[in-house]
């Protein structure tokens, strides 16, 4: 199950969907749920969004002020919403990064060879 089996998509790992979405949008601008999904799919070869688990994540984000969405037509001339990152959004990707990168560093030591 390696990156050349393409019928092969992972989950989002738990704890990681904000700093995912957080970071497409930080990357490429504003853009649609779909959008989201399908770069982060792209970019990573294997995690696989699902629309489930997605557009709640954004809807709590919207809450918190992390993004601000707007109503837009799509490439294919369909009404889609738009998300933004704001820069209280830019300040919570940095701490969802640095996060990560605790938690990853924590499971390296305890997956390392003795």
């Amino acid at each position: 199950m390696g990156k050349e089996d393409a019928s092969f998509r992972a989950e989002i790992p738990p704890g990681t969907p904000y700093m995912l979405i957080l970071k497409t949008l930080a990357r490429v601008g504003a853009m649609h749920g779909y959008g989201i999904a399908q770069h982060i799919q792209q970019m990573s070869e294997i995690l696989q969004v699902e629309e489930g688990s997605l557009y709640p994540a954004l809807q709590r984000m919207l809450i918190k002020g992390w993004v601000t969405a707007e109503w837009g037509q799509s490439d294919n001339n369909r009404r889609a919403r738009y998300y933004k990152l704001t820069p209280a959004g830019r300040k919570q990707l940095s701490a969802e990064i640095t996060e990560f990168e605790r938690v990853m560093q924590a499971i390296t030591r305890v997956i390392q060879p003795a």
